[in-house]
């Protein structure tokens, strides 16, 4: 559980991260001519590629996905609801 918490908020925080690293390459680089000076959109939009890319790969790693069993949908028994379970 603790796993996931942590995965769920280094996700979370990514995007900051890589904003700030972005920040302070761009200010190392603008000399350089490796960004432009007007809005960044295509560096952001392969940033946000690489992102999407990497949360794929760490749920793919951390996510065991196996369920072994059947799965039992949501019921009412006696007007209450009876959770799903995987039997």
């Amino acid at each position: 559980m603790i796993r996931l918490i942590v995965i769920e908020v280094a996700l979370f925080l990514a995007p900051f991260l890589v904003f700030a690293a972005f920040l302070v390459a761009r200010r190392r680089a603008l000399s350089v001519g490796l960004f432009r000076e007007e809005a960044p959109m295509i560096e952001l939009a392969v940033g946000g590629l690489v992102l999407v890319v990497f949360s794929l790969i760490a749920l793919a790693t951390f996510h065991d996905g196996t369920a072994a069993g059947t799965y039992v949908p949501d019921r009412f028994e006696n007007g209450r609801l009876v959770p799903g379970r995987i039997q």
